[in-house]
């Protein structure tokens, strides 16, 4: 994945800067139970996050979307019901990108302007409807860490520093299933990037960092 650029229908998985800045995402929210948590960490730091939000998610937990909203942090599109969008026709491709926006704007009072595909999962019909919406299309470089398969907190944590760099874009997930190592890798990850002085910046921060 390292050495993405930021070009349509390729997915930037980090950006080239100078800067000692790390842009941490979560899929899959907002989550009752974890998305909270999440927020006590990066507060407890100082620090901000993107949260690639589902709509569907945001319908049934507003209040979590607007208090991570509230607090600085990136709202991001990531479709209204988390579908695979390379198996939608054109017309439901445009409904889920556009549902998402109009429940994330109502709730939080902004309009997502980044976007991450459910499952990195696009075609060129995707690539052409994302252009169109001008979504710069955002993956991320530690995808080995897998948090989503629950294989360890630690294995979380060691896969992910690997990848900890200059304009690295790192994902994990607080929403769907049990997110517990998740959240203890999390825990233990933001404070060693911040003596390692990361300053961790939401996605669009970091895209500016580099003019894309």
């Amino acid at each position: 994945m390292r050495g993405a650029r930021a070009l349509s229908g390729i997915l930037i998985n980090e950006v080239k800067t100078s800067k000692k800045a790390i842009a941490i995402t979560f899929d899959d929210g907002p989550n009752p139970v974890y998305t909270p948590q999440v927020l006590e960490i990066f507060s407890e730091h100082g620090s901000k996050a993107t949260f690639f939000m589902i709509g569907e998610q945001i319908n049934a937990h507003p209040d979590m979307a607007r208090r991570a909203a509230e607090q600085g942090h990136e709202i991001g599109n990531h479709t209204y019901s988390h579908a695979k969008l390379s198996e939608l026709n054109r017309q439901d491709c445009v409904k889920e990108i556009a549902r998402n926006e109009v429940i994330t704007e109502k709730i939080t009072g902004q309009k997502p302007v980044v976007f991450r595909p459910p499952y990195l999962d696009y075609s060129e019909e995707t690539e052409s409807v994302i252009q169109e919406k001008g979504y710069p299309m955002i993956g991320a470089l530690n995808l080995g860490a897998r948090d989503w398969e629950q294989p360890g907190a630690d294995f979380i944590f060691n896969e992910t520093v690997k990848w900890a760099g200059n304009g690295s874009i790192l994902i994990f997930h607080d929403g769907y299933g049990d997110r517990s190592q998740t959240i203890e890798a999390v825990r233990k990850l933001v404070p060693e990037l911040k003596a390692q002085n990361y300053e961790l910046v939401t996605v669009s921060e970091l895209l500016r960092l580099s003019g894309c």
